[in-house]
């Protein structure tokens, strides 16, 4: 029989590579015709990415999925411009071009190419599919009420001539198809409120109508209004097939051969039960000086047990990952260490998955990365949200307003293209946030909580609703296959 090759492209970022090696997996353990070469674009800052790839090697098959590095491509990190990763993933066009035909070339009669699975952020890539034959799906790294934002949005400005940053700053509220509720405009993901970054960002709309299906990471059950909604955008074909996770997580080695994380773990397993609160930000999240000491006197004062993954933002002007303090009391209020020792741990890089999933965290603090809220609501954890950049302020304006699954400690808190911001959320605003995550423990939204944290279960077993969808879009991708 024969067997069909996927072309996988994601973008070079954690949150978007990890999930689509995931869904790579899923894929070729659900139908043994297929099988997948996912194209690695490596960035020139992200050292987290290139440590996750050399891991990956044991988590695949490595005969139904290729890992192929592509050459790495020179692009100057002292950018301050939103357009940076357009221009990035436009460099690395030559380079998936050669290692599709080097990978059609070596394909025989019982292997075709069948089709192009590629990010949401890496469209362009379409041609190169076209020039190939064969069709393209998209894949969504974030919710089907984002999707349905894009799409909308992109209609505003081409249909109705809206021009869209006129929303930057503003207090108005705008009515959108895949919410229920209207949205404030104080929400809406950065890149469309700067005049040099939306054009490009919803060029990718645009192209997203033009393909054969969407493959969104959520599942029916949590976003059924937003799902209703994108046959009225024109989306083509939906298919939700999530929650799509990686819960192992990323494995890090200690300079002794241990692995970084045991004694954090060790720690946990001497708290109460849903006694802890977890504070992380995701692979790109930090504060500057500043806004630290306000986050350690907010916990101070909450008395709430604390575990705090605490990061050196990267150089100011440059485009970096965070890394770990060598010692955080640089940053922190004066013997603020001291003070909290029996009670709290500040830490570096945390393994979040395996963190969120310990009995005794009660609570977790996030940055409202569209994996992240995925974690969380599969591990039935309760989520206090401070988005920082991309979508997430929209994400939490979902997570707290449209799906009643969270509390808020600041919504519209924004940093820019080069993770920058004058805003600082006081110490205050902090700790009544903490509190109400952590003291509403019989409340109607940690009820609904572990609800849908069930039903993220029941979907992807056999007969739920995003097994149905995977099902359906492996029908489409052998029955479009040249």
């Amino acid at each position: 029989m024969t067997s069909a090759e996927l072309v996988f492209v994601p973008t070079p970022g954690m949150g978007h590579l990890v999930s689509m090696v995931e869904m790579a997996k899923l894929l070729v353990n659900r139908d043994h015709r297929l099988s997948i070469s996912v194209l690695i674009m490596k960035p020139p800052f992200d050292s987290e990415l290139d440590s996750y790839t050399s891991s990956l090697a044991a988590s695949v098959d490595a005969a139904r999925i290729r890992l192929i590095h592509l050459p790495r491509v020179n692009t100057d990190t002292e950018i301050s411009s939103g357009g940076f990763h357009n221009r990035y993933i436009e460099s690395s066009k030559p380079h998936i071009k050669r290692a599709v035909a080097d990978l059609a070339d070596s394909v025989g009669s019982s292997r075709r190419l069948a089709a192009f699975v590629v990010d949401m952020f890496c469209t362009t890539m379409i041609d190169l599919a076209g020039e190939f034959g064969v069709p393209s799906y998209v894949f969504f790294t974030s919710s089907a009420a984002c999707l349905g934002l894009i799409l909308h949005l992109q209609s505003l400005q081409d249909k109705q001539h809206v021009d869209i940053t006129k929303f930057k700053d503003s207090a108005t509220e705008l009515d959108f198809p895949s919410f229920a509720n209207p949205l404030p405009a104080k929400v809406l993901p950065s890149v469309v409120l700067t005049k040099e970054s939306v054009q490009p960002f919803l060029e990718h709309a645009k192209r997203i109508r033009a393909i054969k299906g969407i493959i969104v990471n959520t599942f029916a059950e949590l976003e059924p209004h937003a799902l209703g909604s994108l046959a009225g955008l024109e989306a083509p074909t939906v298919f939700p097939v999530g929650p799509i996770l990686n819960l192992k997580g990323e494995t890090k080695k200690k300079a002794d051969g241990g692995c970084r994380g045991d004694d954090i773990m060790e720690w946990l397993d001497e708290q109460l039960p849903s006694s802890v609160v977890f504070l992380c930000f995701g692979s790109r999240g930090s504060f500057r000086e500043d806004q630290v000491k306000e986050i350690a006197r907010a916990l101070e004062r909450s008395g709430h047990r604390f575990l705090w993954s605490l990061r050196r933002p990267p150089p100011k002007g440059k485009v970096d990952v965070p890394r770990d303090y060598m010692d955080p009391a640089e940053v922190l209020p004066e013997g603020f260490l001291e003070r909290t020792a029996s009670i709290g741990r500040v830490i570096g890089w945390a393994p979040q998955a395996a963190v969120l999933a310990h009995p005794a965290v009660g609570g977790f603090v996030s940055h409202c990365g569209w994996n992240s809220i995925l974690e969380s609501i599969w591990l039935g954890m309760a989520v206090a949200t401070w988005p920082l950049y991309a979508e997430q302020q929209f994400n939490a304006f979902e997570l707290v307003v449209e799906l009643g699954l969270a509390v808020e400690i600041k919504m519209d808190y924004r940093k820019d293209f080069l993770m920058e911001t004058d805003i600082i959320v006081a110490a205050e605003e902090i700790e009544d946030g903490i509190r109400k995550l952590m003291e509403d423990v019989d409340s109607e939204r940690r009820k609904k909580v572990k609800e849908v944290s069930e039903k993220s279960r029941k979907a992807l077993a056999e007969g739920g609703s995003s097994f149905m969808s995977l099902g359906h879009l492996i029908e489409d991708i052998l029955s479009n296959m040249p």
